[in-house]
């Protein structure tokens, strides 16, 4: 039981992490400085789908599943629900390319709008640079 809750926990951290990726930039705009961990996650996973790498937690949640003794159908919540949108069974490698373009696509518009200084939400202006 303990191996499979780490093995969702790492399932949940992945989805985290991909989200993160993908539209961490419009966080940004709120917090500049979470720059310094955004880049290198939306790098990473840019670099993984276009390369067609495995990111290592997914040899980390099988090795758990594994250990935990689990059959290939048995699922949890977590499990049934996530998996499906981290490992669809569609996923190709032309599909995997085009999901990398489009991290970037969002990530590129999201830095560019930050470091014009003319993003705009809602109405709201927000300011380049917050001063603490």
């Amino acid at each position: 039981m303990t191996y499979r809750i780490l093995a969702d926990a790492v399932l949940a951290l992945h989805f985290g992490f991909i989200v993160f990726a993908l539209l961490g930039g419009i966080f940004v705009w709120r917090w500049p400085r979470l720059a310094w961990l955004h880049l290198p996650a939306a790098a990473w996973a840019a670099g993984i789908a276009f390369f067609g790498g495995i990111c290592p937690l997914t040899p980390l949640e099988n090795r758990l599943r594994a250990a935990g003794g689990e059959a290939g159908y048995a699922s949890s919540f977590l499990e049934h629900h996530l998996e499906a949108l981290i490992y669809p069974g569609w996923l190709t490698r032309e599909i995997q390319i085009a999901l990398g373009a489009i991290v970037l696509a969002v990530n590129l518009f999201a830095y560019a709008r930050l470091l014009k200084g003319t993003l705009t939400f809602s109405g709201m202006r927000f300011p380049r640079f917050r001063k603490r």
